[in-house]
């Protein structure tokens, strides 16, 4: 039992060390390896900035891949999930636009080293109303109403849920740094929620279109009265293949809180966002 313990914790590190070799490579083609096919120019510097900005008014299809680890009673679980998650504006007036944003979870776990399961996760879906031109200020801002849609799959609570979201954020200069909140309860189904998750956000693009970001994605249960929250740090180039632009990068994360036996230490992360301009 012991050495299938240890063998078992020795392979789940390796794990974590394959996906920090991983992150460690993308970051640096994204820093190092030159891109000479997407020309720098105003168009394109703004365009990089644009993806800093949760609300803009422009089509993006991301795909974030995520490694955490330490889940189980013994710690040695790991979970391997990629989030799916369309960014699509609509003009609804000269004044207002409407973001729907979309999160589709696909995600592998292997909580206790049997070789885990593979399903599809509940989908967030957010909307945020929000003015087409920043405050005199230069304060972007957006809130609306934001769903929990089960999907009956082995890792879905099978409930649905609502409440409300908003994002603020300020772009000064390449910097860019802001807010996204939302809380959900529950509307119909057999698990309790009410939870409240915030996101604090900065990050700084460079006139080689590089964008280096850093996040809290903190999460406030309060039935359990516990937070989960992973910082995390992350490097992204926009570059160009035939004509369709895409924002390619990964980095690494440390989890600063989470409830006994969920994932604990480090984490990495990959990133690729489709982009299309109108």
């Amino acid at each position: 039992m012991k050495l299938r313990k240890t063998v078992a914790t020795l392979r789940s590190r390796f794990r974590l060390h394959c996906a920090f070799r991983f992150a460690a490579a993308v970051f640096c083609a994204c820093v190092f390896v030159p891109n000479p096919v997407l020309a720098q120019s105003d168009d394109t510097e703004d365009l990089a900035k644009q993806l800093a900005n949760p609300i803009a008014s422009l089509i993006s299809l991301p795909f974030q891949l995520n490694y955490d680890h330490g889940y189980g009673a013994a710690g040695d679980g790991s979970r391997l999930f990629m989030n799916v998650q369309p960014v699509i504006p609509f003009k609804l007036n000269e004044n207002w636009n409407l973001i729907s944003r979309t999160i589709v979870p696909f995600d592998h776990r292997d909580f206790d080293n049997t070789g885990g399961s593979f399903a599809v996760g509940d989908v967030v879906q957010s909307f945020f109303f929000s003015p087409s031109t920043p405050t005199d200020s230069g304060v972007t801002w957006g809130v609306g109403p934001v769903f929990v849609l089960p999907t009956g799959s082995e890792f879905s609570a099978d409930t649905w849920g609502a409440g409300l979201t908003g994002v603020a954020l300020k772009q000064s200069g390449r910097s860019t740094f802001g807010m996204l909140a939302n809380h959900i309860w529950d509307v119909s189904g057999p698990a309790d929620i009410n939870a409240t998750f915030v996101q604090p956000f900065a990050s700084y693009t460079t006139p080689e279109l590089l964008t280096y970001g850093v996040n809290v994605e903190a999460t406030y249960d309060w039935n359990s009265n516990e937070w989960s929250a992973p910082l995390n740090a992350s490097v992204t180039k926009l570059i160009d293949i035939n004509g369709q632009k895409i924002s390619v990068g990964g980095g690494v994360g440390y989890w600063l809180a989470s409830p006994s036996g969920q994932a604990d230490g480090w984490r990495a992360r990959l990133i690729a966002t489709f982009l299309f301009p109108k």
